[in-house]
């Protein structure tokens, strides 16, 4: 365990250690609270796990996804620096892969007890379902509808099934966190708080005495959240739930808080990460609000106004479904419709005929 580094800045976030730990290098926040990093296999690389000392043994925030690598991490880490510890529990602050995708084998190894959100828990359970081809034709149908060519959609609307294999098996039963629960771990004492955008009520803990926040994935450091429109949900708006989100943290905690995120590092600055992933969203309106000037377009031909990388199947998935976030919201802003054209959806401004 190392301790922590003389602070850096960049901007005016402040970043406490110099550095994000190594994989399953175990990294001391302060007493009792303990930093470690598990492997991703995308190009965000890796998760940030943080085990809370409660009474005897340790409460974790977040598991890493299924991967035999990433089960090499923690079995390392209990042959290891924590050689003789136990999980009490195990607390999911959502239902992505890479934060739930080990809790059911974590709680299974230690006959630990899942505290999640109802939307994590029946979430996971609903897609550990399986896709069957109902599922799949729907997802092909909305991909298409919106712009997609066949073959890309064809390969986007499968995604599901890697979820499958990234996600091993839950408990049958779960502690349920809500919105304003007090959740007491050891020594500390959190609030519990819940944001919607890049997942449905995504937990975080907030701890007063301390000033820290945990903010899974609500708040990083320069990386915004992925914010997501799906085929269930067509005309959702999922991208005003995440801003509303960033609202209520700016308004209920404070700025000096220790941010511990879901991914890269801890930092200082609350109240200026919120403004700055505010304004990444609304310049990114902009640009779909100055594409649609010039015509009709639907959501796959503003994909590459979004994002000008080459991507694979598995970024287009994502880069697709954020770019229909952005659509909904100015649609839902009156700025912009949706209307019907030659077997697809498009969007105009709203002043079109």
């Amino acid at each position: 365990m190392s301790a922590s580094a003389k602070p850096q800045t960049a901007n005016t976030l402040e970043f406490p250690f110099a550095e994000m730990p190594g994989f399953g290098e175990l990294v001391e926040v302060r007493e009792g609270i303990l930093w470690t990093r598990v492997p991703l296999p995308y190009l965000l690389d890796h998760v940030n796990i943080y085990f809370i000392r409660d009474g005897e043994g340790w409460a974790v925030i977040d598991t890493g996804i299924q991967t035999d690598e990433a089960i090499g991490i923690w079995t390392a880490l209990f042959d290891g620096p924590m050689k003789g510890e136990t999980i009490t529990r195990v607390i999911v602050t959502h239902f992505h892969p890479d934060h739930i995708g080990l809790a059911g084998w974590l709680c299974k190894r230690f006959d630990a007890q899942l505290l999640t959100s109802y939307s994590s828990y029946m979430g996971s359970k609903v897609v550990s379902l399986g896709v069957n081809e109902r599922l799949t034709a729907q997802n092909f149908d909305f991909y298409q509808k919106h712009g997609m060519s066949k073959e890309v959609a064809g390969v986007v609307a499968i995604q599901g099934n890697e979820y499958l294999r990234r996600v091993a098996e839950l408990p049958l039963s779960y502690h349920r966190l809500v919105l304003a629960d007090v959740l007491e771990i050891g020594a500390f004492t959190f609030r519990v708080l819940t944001g919607d955008g890049h997942a449905p009520e995504q937990v975080m803990l907030y701890c007063e005495e301390e000033k820290l926040l945990f903010a899974a994935d609500q708040v990083l450091e320069r990386i915004s959240p992925n914010v997501s429109v799906y085929a269930g949900d067509p005309n959702g708006d999922p991208l005003g739930h995440y801003l509303r989100s960033l609202r209520f943290l700016r308004s209920e905690i404070p700025d000096d808080v220790l941010v511990l995120p879901g991914h890269r590092r801890v930092f200082r600055g609350l109240h200026q990460r919120c403004s700055e992933l505010e304004a990444h969203h609304e310049e990114r309106c902009d640009r779909i609000r100055e594409a649609c000037k010039a015509g009709p377009q639907t959501a796959a031909a503003l994909v590459p106004v979004l994002f000008t990388r080459p991507l694979d199947p598995h970024q287009m998935s994502f880069a697709f479904t954020e770019t229909l976030a952005h659509v909904n919201r100015l649609v839902r802003r009156g700025e912009l419709k949706t209307v019907p054209r030659d077997g697809m959806l498009v969007t105009v401004l709203a002043t079109d005929p």
